[in-house]
């Protein structure tokens, strides 16, 4: 019994799904209604019990009820109206988010007559809505060099609505320099970007503010909007500008070293690199280069080396202020060294007597001194003196010499000798001075005549003495020196007694001897006398003037000269002939002995000649003029000349540039016309051997200008004569000649190298512009579904592109992923066709400018047979009776598969058959 009956409950249960089946087939049917969302719970939908017939009061009867796909249950049935009625509130975009028609399903089931129905309610959409955008703050970086015209994407606004409720328009608020333009994206919506209307100018605005609108098309229409916020990318169209454009200062020469002499400062209105300033010296001379220090960082000018105000009283420097992009300006700096008197005057004795007669008359030059303070003004200003109580004096004459002459005649008896002491003082406070002896020996004249110690001599004498007998000593004394303070003595001529006197007595030396005898009756004087001889007296004459060597017969014009070459016959232009130059000795003097060095005279034919090799660059620097001084002294009588050998220049030296290639980096947004300075060349030469003009070698897009600056030189200028491209030409070589003006002329060359900086000008752009995939939704997680690629013609970090999503549903994000390097698109999270079958969603690709370009990505999801098909059970009526006819519905079941296609076809199959009374 219970085997029977577990068999018959078997072959019940195959009987119920065959009949089943059958009863489904024959009385399925389908209502469609459309209902807005949003509508309040108990909203009519439908009236259900008159589309499909039914009474009223057999609906209660019969067990009629709404069943609904899913969990929700979104509809239900008016027991009393036979309404469908909506069960809650419905929102149409949370429940068909990605799904352009929203469609809900359910069935009604009337139990009691095993019947089942479909209905189909489409959820029509309201403008419930407001476009929004994914961020309200969007940020946008815009070359100020950028071209008017260009375009730059914008973030695209989100309206869930559908329809018309979803349709955007787009108005932008802000200033003159931008408009708004809307292009048709790959999918055909609508996308705004940012138009530039106005060139802009970082300096003027760094900023730009403006409010993107977006507006729906429904009634009443909604908007949304997002602030945009513009910053200018600066770009280095400024140069630095130097605060003066000559800097002035005075300072003395005493100041220590470390010193900071003044401060240069150069502004730039670019910003970061462009902005940063460094500073250089440009243009100094090798004196000064070595005495000044410029900090490349603040512009600080300090001392490295003492000042000498008698080496050089002024210095002139060229400074120059370069930003990181290439661009600069130049300053000129004075500095002006004023003298502190840290010099003593100097004495030099170019010609002096040692000796000098005591008979030589007033105002006899016996010493010419020259006197030299290096100090300036006051602290030059030299008072020369003697020491007091000497018969001399000093008398000014030519410039910086003075004579010591004698006020008297000389007394060698009073004073033999004198040492004179010669004081300068400058004018200094306080002062300096210094000091020179002179040592002059006065030489005896035989003006004095002998005189004896007694005006008269006695003697007695007793007669007939013998002859040689002493009569008596007589002295005399002579105050004279030398031969002229000998004495010599003699008898008067007389006659006693008819005889010469002499042949009485005769004198030896300061006695008188008896030469006879005499008698008592002689009586007689005698008389003696100091013999001398008188020595001529001779004097000397100074005659100081100026030799003017203007024009003499042989070259003395120098130029560099080897060491013999004849300068100018000196002793014939001063009058001189060479039998008179070992007399008059003939010789050069100079303050200093670096004049001296340079020329010899010969002693022989009085002509003078180089004695080393002059270069006029070495002694006279830039100088305009250069001549070397000296003077020419003559003696017996002493006579001083001032000579000056004029240097004249030759064309030896060639222009040059202190570096041998120069880099320049010119923007290829910077517009034609602009000016670039170039390195100047020097020429150690001067006149019309200096520096003359600039040569560029020939390129279409830059030019040479010359500009004068306010010493004369001329400041090459390489002109921009037609725009840049980096992405044609990233380069160009040029050659800069300097020539100058000597003949035959020379020249110097640089290497000039331009490179061209890379504007922001090329915005990405994709391969494609739709980019499709097909992939099964049980892809596992970080799968690679493709790969997007960009390119950008720009160099650097504009042309770096980097990718992104665009404006996308969360839905998108949280489920796939693109490196932002590469471009690959991965999978992130599971997929399922059953929830979304078609993903639509846009990539960005955005350079290091700021330039962004879209493309489309389409993925579509393939079904994987995944779900296994769901049986409801609906209805069932148990118990059956035994003789219910075939066919009869026995129950009523709902078979479901999520699956699509073949996957979710369902097949029904009986491996029993019936046997009649079974």
């Amino acid at each position: 019994m219970s085997t029977a009956g577990r068999r018959w409950g078997w072959r019940q249960r195959v009987l119920m799904w065959v009949v089943l089946l059958a009863a489904w087939q024959s009385a399925w049917g389908q209502l469609r209604y459309s209902v807005p969302e949003e509508m309040p719970k108990g909203s009519f939908v439908g009236d259900v019990a008159k589309d499909l017939g039914l009474h009223l009061p057999a609906l209660s009867d019969h067990g009629v009820r709404v069943v609904s796909e899913g969990r929700t249950q979104y509809f239900s049935l008016h027991g009393k109206t036979g309404h469908l009625v909506t069960a809650e509130k419905i929102d149409r975009e949370q429940l068909c988010r990605l799904v352009e028609k929203c469609v809900l399903r359910c069935e009604l089931i009337v139990e009691g007559e095993m019947q089942v129905y479909s209905i189909e309610v489409e959820i029509s959409d309201i403008n419930d809505n407001a476009p929004s955008f994914k961020e309200i703050e969007l940020e946008e970086s815009i070359s100020e060099m950028t071209a008017v015209g260009a375009r730059f994407p914008l973030a695209e606004a989100h309206d869930p609505d559908s329809g018309r409720n979803s349709l955007l328009t787009y108005d932008l608020k802000g200033d003159e320099h931008f408009s708004l333009a809307v292009q048709a994206g790959p999918g055909g919506d609508q996308r705004p970007e940012l138009v530039l209307a106005k060139a802009l100018d970082r300096e003027e605005a760094a900023f730009h503010e403006l409010v993107l609108r977006a507006t729906d098309a429904g009634d009443p229409a909604w908007t949304g909007t997002a602030r945009i916020h513009v910053l200018v990318l600066d770009v280095n169209d400024n140069a630095p500008v130097f605060s003066q454009s000559e800097y002035t200062v005075r300072v003395p020469e005493d100041v220590p070293v470390g010193y900071t002499l003044v401060t240069v400062t150069a502004t730039d209105g670019d910003e970061g690199q462009y902005g940063h300033v460094k500073y250089s010296m440009k243009k100094a001379t090798d004196m000064a280069s070595g005495v000044f220090l410029l900090d490349s960082e603040t512009g600080t000018i300090t001392l490295v080396q003492s000042l000498d105000f008698e080496a050089a009283d002024s210095h002139e420097l060229e400074v120059q202020a370069r930003d990181g992009g290439g661009l600069f300006d130049t300053a000129k700096v004075a500095i002006t060294v004023t003298d502190v008197n840290d010099n003593m005057p100097e004495i030099s004795v170019r010609s002096a007597l040692s000796e000098i007669s005591e008979d030589t008359p007033p105002g006899t030059v016996v010493a010419l001194l020259h006197m030299q303070d290096q100090d300036s003004g006051a602290n030059g200003e030299v008072r020369c003196s003697l020491d007091g109580g000497v018969p001399f004096r000093l008398h000014r004459s030519q410039g910086s010499y003075h004579r010591v002459v004698t006020t008297r005649e000389l007394d060698r008896e009073k004073v033999s000798e004198y040492n004179l002491t010669v004081r300068a003082v400058d004018g200094g406070s306080p002062s300096l001075q210094s000091s020179e002896m002179l040592a002059l020996r006065v030489l005896d004249v035989n003006d004095n005549a002998p005189v004896f110690t007694q005006e008269r001599y006695r003697a007695r004498l007793a007669e007939n003495n013998a002859a040689g007998a002493l009569v008596l000593t007589v002295r005399a004394t002579d105050a004279d020196w030398g031969q002229n303070a000998r004495v010599r003595y003699r008898l008067s001529e007389g006659r006693v007694r008819g005889l010469p006197l002499s042949s009485y007595f005769s004198s030896v030396f300061e006695t008188v001897v008896w030469q006879q005898t005499l008698t008592s009756a002689t009586q007689d004087r005698i008389f003696l006398y100091e013999e001398y001889e008188e020595k001529a007296k001779s004097e000397s004459v100074i005659i100081s003037q100026k030799l003017e060597l203007e024009k003499w017969p042989h070259d003395e014009m120098l130029h560099i000269c080897g060491r013999g070459s004849l300068v100018g016959p000196l002793a014939r232009d001063l009058g001189l002939s060479p039998d008179e130059l070992p007399a008059r000795k003939l010789r050069v003097a100079s303050a200093g002995k670096k004049q001296l060095k340079y020329f010899t005279l010969s002693e022989e034919n009085g002509n003078l000649y180089v004695n080393e090799r002059l270069d006029r660059e070495e002694l006279c620097g830039e100088s305009a003029s250069c001549s070397v001084s000296f003077e020419a002294l003559v003696h017996k009588p002493l006579n001083v000349f001032h000579v000056e050998v004029v240097i004249q220049d030759v064309n030896d030296n060639t222009p040059t540039f202190r570096k041998a290639a120069l880099e320049l980096d010119i923007g290829e947004w910077i517009p034609p016309g602009t000016r670039f300075p170039l390195e100047m060349a020097r020429d150690a030469d001067v006149g019309s051997n200096s520096l003359l003009t600039y040569q560029l070698s020939s390129n279409p897009s830059f030019s040479l200008a010359l500009k004068k600056s306010a010493d004369g030189s001329q400041q090459p200028e390489l002109v921009l004569e037609r725009g840049l491209d980096r992405e044609k030409q990233s380069s160009f070589e040029l050659v800069l000649t300097a020539l100058d003006g000597g003949e035959p002329a020379r020249s110097g060359t640089i290497q000039v190298r331009v490179n061209v900086s890379d504007a922001n000008d090329n915005r990405p752009v994709f391969s494609k512009s739709v980019y499709e995939a097909r992939l099964a939704e049980n892809l596992p997680a970080g799968s690679l579904i493709l790969r997007v690629r960009a390119t950008d013609a720009d160099a650097g970090s504009n042309g770096q592109v980097s990718y992104s999503f665009g404006d996308v549903p969360d839905a998108v994000s949280t489920l796939f992923a693109v490196d932002s390097e590469s471009g690959e698109v991965m999978t992130t999270g599971p997929l399922n066709f059953e929830e979304t079958r078609k993903y639509r969603f846009d990539l960005e690709a955005r350079d290091g400018g700021g330039l962004v370009s879209h493309c489309k990505v389409q993925i579509d999801v393939t079904d994987v047979n995944d779900n296994a098909p769901d049986i409801t059970i609906l209805s069932v009526s148990s118990p059956v009776p035994e003789d219910a006819p075939v066919g009869t519905v026995v129950a009523l079941l709902n078979v479901n598969d999520l699956d699509s296609g073949e996957n979710g076809q369902n097949g029904y199959r009986s491996g029993l058959c019936f046997r009649e009374g079974v």
